[in-house]
């Protein structure tokens, strides 16, 4: 359809699951994509082999949790691309326990990966977008995020400070026409939900209204409307993604 036709996008963590999704769909559209990867090499490789797009696309190795390390990486992909007209801040990991048996280690590492990434790629893309005041930033969020799940309070109080952080980037960038909106997630199909018991994915999936796991495709759809020129008038929302779990 080209909806991100001449736009070029950057999506942290897009070596597997809905990050792959993302790098998919955005050259689908007609992006020009880069994206990262911290440890999967073998699979980002695989992506740039089946996806063959010569220099619309192209995959980087840094650590999104690193302050040091986004700076860099935006300026190789403004050295490569020259410029940036999306964000996406996807790379998330989970280390799910109760807070009797979490440790600091536990809490620390997923805060750091989930919100601070989300800092640290926003403060390096916004000053070129302000340059060309434009952009569209989208942080993926979770449903968790919004009400909270047992077993997963650094999770939630990850994902719950990246939409505070997406409201206040939206009326701090708003007036320069950089955009800024946060994705909410339910159960999409992953690798980790494929080893879950047949029983437990029962029960999810009586929860959800749609009476189904969402798709890597799902999220990819939500944030290639966000990412287009479709929603120049949308900002500092939150969109869930979630089939009807948050109703």
């Amino acid at each position: 359809m080209g909806l991100l036709n001449e736009k070029t996008a950057l999506i942290t963590g897009g070596s597997r699951g809905i990050g792959k999704a993302l790098v998919e769909r955005f050259l689908s559209e007609g992006a020009r994509v880069a994206f990262t990867y911290q440890s999967s090499a073998t699979a980002s490789e695989a992506i740039m082999a089946e996806l063959n797009s010569g220099e619309n696309l192209k995959a980087y190795k840094s650590d999104a949790s690193s302050y040091e390390q986004s700076e860099e990486l935006v300026k190789q992909v403004l050295n490569d691309f020259g410029k940036i007209d999306i964000l996406i801040n996807n790379a998330g990991i989970t280390k799910d326990t109760l807070i009797l048996r979490m440790t600091e280690e536990q809490w620390d590492d997923v805060i750091q990966v989930n919100l601070k990434s989300v800092f640290n790629l926003t403060k390096h893309v916004v000053r070129p977008m302000l340059k060309n005041r434009s952009g569209s930033i989208i942080n993926m969020s979770s449903v968790v995020g919004v009400f909270g799940n047992a077993g997963q309070s650094n999770y939630s109080a990850s994902k719950a400070g990246i939409i505070g952080f997406t409201k206040s980037m939206a009326k701090e960038l708003g007036s320069r026409g950089i955009r800024c909106n946060a994705i909410a997630p339910g159960f999409i199909e992953s690798e980790m939900t494929a080893e879950l018991e047949d029983s437990v994915k029962d029960s999810y999936v009586n929860s959800i209204p749609l009476k189904r796991f969402g798709q890597g495709n799902d999220v990819a759809n939500a944030c290639t409307f966000l990412g287009s020129d479709m929603s120049t008038y949308i900002t500092g929302q939150v969109l869930s993604v979630c089939g009807g779990m948050n109703i």
